[in-house]
């Protein structure tokens, strides 16, 4: 079972100074009020929330459904952009796994992943006993997924009252407490050349390919960050 001492304790951080409780929910307001516009019920909206939990590619699945694009070609979209997420399991399950600890959980928690709640994980797992960070992470992804929900719930219903540019300013909120929060993560040399290679290699490549310039130059800063051996930890 669950501990719950963990648990509360995973879902207290986000009334931290450092949590993303406040941007993320900004940003599911403006995705709630999209997905009115686009003609999706609020059941659907909702459910789209719960079940798939990924800002990006709930924009992408709207957008397309917008344009006519086929179920296929939506599906196919979706799936590329919250590929994101398997490097990020992949990289916190090792942190997060015990002997102790039940496979369901370990399913259950995939579905939690999201940048807002691995940064706090991230940042905070070593102060957790490792026989119970899984159940911190689950607290942390309840809470991150529950604020996701609600506000998606809060936009569709007040989407009325929301212009054009309100619903810009909310979605943009995330992505900017995103690259805050990189920025303080940057505390060694393969961060610090990954993050700002991305950076400044981005705007470099949308000149060439606005449609692959985040991807390549994530790719790219990434890979030269992978071989650069750092003094302090060593190559990975």
């Amino acid at each position: 079972m669950i501990n719950h001492k963990y648990f509360y304790q995973g879902l207290r951080s986000l009334v931290s100074s450092r949590s993303p409780a406040i941007a993320l929910a900004c940003s599911f307001v403006a995705l709630g009020a999209l997905m009115y516009n686009a003609g999706f019920n609020l059941q659907q909206s909702v459910a789209s929330s719960f079940f798939t939990y990924a800002l990006p590619g709930q924009l992408v699945m709207t957008e397309s459904f917008l344009a006519g694009a086929s179920l296929v070609n939506i599906f196919l979209s979706v799936w590329l952009v919250n590929f994101r997420l398997y490097p990020m399991s992949v990289a916190l399950v090792p942190i997060l796994k015990h002997k102790s600890q039940p496979r369901w959980k370990y399913y259950l928690s995939c579905h939690m992943i999201a940048v807002s709640s691995w940064l706090i994980m991230k940042d905070t797992y070593k102060k957790i006993d490792k026989k119970y960070r899984l159940d911190y992470w689950l607290g942390i992804g309840c809470g991150t997924l529950s604020a996701a929900v609600i506000s998606t719930l809060i936009g569709y219903l007040i989407s009325d009252f929301l212009t054009k540019e309100m619903m810009i300013g909310l979605a943009v909120v995330n992505p900017v407490y995103f690259l805050c929060m990189m920025i303080g993560a940057m505390n060694n040399l393969k961060t610090i050349i990954a993050v700002s290679g991305g950076a400044l290699l981005g705007p470099i490549l949308y000149l060439a390919t606005p449609e692959w310039s985040i991807l390549i130059a994530g790719i790219v800063g990434g890979t030269i960050a992978f071989f650069i051996k750092d003094k302090k930890n060593g190559s990975i």
